[in-house]
């Protein structure tokens, strides 16, 4: 891991530096900013996403981290004793610094589960539906008659297609917490 402070990541953030920082950056697995400013914090949060395309995620628990939160692909806020404006700016917002571990690799993943598979779902209920247009154009000779009402086709991506998501949305957890909790290698495996 890399420590770096204030002072020093000051003179890194110039655009001299910028390039070997972020080299060596990619050869550690962490990198702690401490007595960092909240401009460097955002800079520095920025120049990661922008240089390395990499998808950052901020996490912080006072006024002072709002801005990195900010410019974070995913923020997170810690309510506690510096007040509420980190979780206010944030994306999810957690009691205590410990629950970040269950956030990430419980409810991650059970996140790109359900949204994969309602990716799919939608495209085959999108797919069926043109497929039957499709075939019903030929049973009416490509006259542009409408095969069903209005009203039902209104009611067929309100109603009618719109129950199974929220169900299987709300409920569907493929792997228990506790094993999400105890093997994280899942977590990449859902990516």
């Amino acid at each position: 891991g890399l420590v770096i402070d204030g002072r020093t990541l000051e003179h890194v953030l110039h655009d001299s530096l910028q390039d070997i920082f972020l080299e060596l950056t990619e050869k550690c697995r962490g990198v702690v900013c401490c007595q960092a400013t909240p401009l460097q914090k955002s800079v520095l949060v920025k120049l990661v996403r922008s240089k390395l395309k990499a998808m950052t995620l901020a996490v912080g628990d006072g006024a002072n981290d709002v801005s990195m939160i900010q410019v974070a692909d995913t923020g997170v806020g810690i309510s506690g004793q510096e007040g509420m404006q980190a979780v206010m700016a944030s994306d999810f917002a957690i009691s205590q610094f410990r629950h970040l571990r269950k956030l990430l690799l419980v409810h991650g993943h059970w996140c790109y589960t359900r949204l994969t598979n309602m990716v799919l779902y939608f495209f085959y209920k999108n797919v069926t539906y043109v497929n039957l247009l499709f075939w019903y154009q030929f049973f009416c000779g490509f006259s542009g008659t409408s095969m069903t009402d209005y009203w039902i086709l209104i009611l067929f991506n309100l109603l009618f297609t719109s129950v199974p998501p929220i169900i299987y949305g709300v409920l569907d957890k493929d792997v228990s917490a506790e094993i999400l909790m105890e093997l994280p290698q899942l977590y990449t495996m859902s990516q």
